[in-house]
């Protein structure tokens, strides 16, 4: 039995939010997300938590 999640690399999702993998990369630190690099899987939850996160600086 395989089992496929989703995943996203981090420069795609900085592609997706129009900002730079750089970016992301510090919030996934921040976060303790591990990513290390623009090639770096996330998982759809981790994304979540990163895009939540980047809303929740904005507004404040």
């Amino acid at each position: 039995m395989v089992f496929h999640t989703a995943k996203l690399r981090v420069k795609e999702l900085a592609d997706t939010l129009s900002l730079d993998s750089n970016e992301i990369i510090a919030t996934c630190i921040l976060l303790k997300i591990p990513a290390s690099s623009p090639l770096s899987s996330l998982s759809i939850a981790q994304c979540k938590d990163i895009i939540n996160y980047l809303k929740e600086k904005k507004t404040n």
